[in-house]
């Protein structure tokens, strides 16, 4: 379908969106932004562009950081392992590349938590070259303009889109179309509703012709959702808590938390204190004493939901079996990352003014 390419650029030319990492070719600052962007809504990721350059204003200083360190500048985005793939492929920039920015896309794509759409990003936007990207946006556009029906969540699919994109990519301005297709699928080709009237592309637009602008994308599977319970102790000992590190591969991998047990469906207090876990926790601590208990709503995940409650209980002592615990003051935790869950629970006991004595 010719012309869709000039088409778009000129759009984009009167459309595009001001934001910082466009007005740079430093393929450091648009990876970093590629990276935060990712299940990221432009408005939420801004502010945290900006505090990640203001801290890590270049690779070096972000593969010297700790992990703790950028995990909680990351704290409240999400999707932690973006977090963690991000300073990882730093410091492989400093070892293997010498601090200096892969500029081929083979090189590129190989660094941890880049996939094929974030290295075409990169390096079509800062270095010119001749790579498509293909996001939700441009799924949604491409499906369209093509009226097809070809599940974008299959191998198939997949296939048929990736080389369609590439097809229509203007190859002497592929940063400039890339950013042009993404944008227009956000602001003009929205998934709910858009304006066809007013679509430059209306005329060319085989979806529309057929009437199926709504229905398309086409997704072939559907994701299963699960609720988990989760019960978190806060435990005080003075104006001490302990919390935990979260390992595993599990959902926010490396953030702390309080202790957890987790059950197989809703508990009270009392079912709790009878659990092994708890009675093992709560061994040598002396007399317990349940001070408040606080549920959180609904807490929703990318295939799954947790059911909170937090439970405030003052100690007589600790245990020395906790071992994997680390002791810290309450004026203190929010030095360390948490998830969004975990710092709702503790901007709630601000909002009250809850005391720790």
């Amino acid at each position: 379908m010719d012309g869709i390419g000039t088409i778009l650029m000129e759009w984009y030319r009167q459309n595009a969106r001001t934001l910082p990492w466009r007005e740079t070719c430093d393929p450091y600052r648009i990876w970093v932004s590629e990276i935060i962007l990712q299940q990221t809504r432009i408005a939420q990721g801004l502010d945290y562009y900006r505090r990640f350059m203001e801290r890590f204003p270049d690779v070096s200083s972000l593969a010297a950081a700790s992990e703790d360190e950028v995990l909680k500048l990351w704290q409240g985005l999400g999707y932690y392992n973006r977090a963690r793939n991000l300073h990882a492929a730093a410091k492989t920039v400093v070892t293997a590349y010498g601090g200096i920015f892969p500029a081929s896309y083979p090189e590129v794509r190989a660094l941890k938590g880049v996939g094929d759409y974030t290295a075409a990003a990169i390096c079509s936007i800062a270095y010119g070259q001749p790579y498509a990207v293909v996001d939700g946006n441009v799924y949604r556009v491409l499906a369209r303009l093509w009226d097809c029906d070809l599940p974008i969540d299959s191998g198939a699919g997949k296939k048929h889109f990736a080389a369609l994109a590439q097809g229509q990519l203007d190859r002497q301005q592929p940063g400039i179309y890339n950013q042009a297709i993404m944008d227009f699928g956000a602001m003009q080709c929205t998934p709910g509703q858009p304006d066809c009237s007013v679509c430059p592309l209306s005329g060319l637009c085989q979806g529309r012709a057929a009437g199926h602008v709504l229905q398309l994308p086409v997704k072939s599977g559907k994701s299963v959702s699960r609720t988990r319970y989760f019960h978190y102790l806060h435990l005080l000992c003075g104006d001490t808590t302990w919390l935990r590190r979260r390992a595993g591969k599990d959902i926010w991998q490396g953030l702390y938390e309080f202790p957890l047990v987790e059950t197989d469906g809703p508990a009270t207090w009392e079912n709790l204190r009878e659990d092994p876990r708890c009675t093992t926790l709560f061994t040598d601590c002396g007399e317990t004493e349940l001070l408040d208990t606080v549920s959180l709503p609904r807490h929703i995940l990318s295939h799954q939901a947790i059911e909170s409650c937090f439970y405030r209980i003052r100690i007589e002592y600790p245990s020395a079996e906790w071992t994997d615990y680390v002791a810290v003051e309450s004026a203190d935790i929010d030095s360390y990352a948490v998830s969004r869950l975990t710092e709702s629970y503790l901007k709630r006991l601000k909002t009250e003014e809850v005391t720790y004595e």
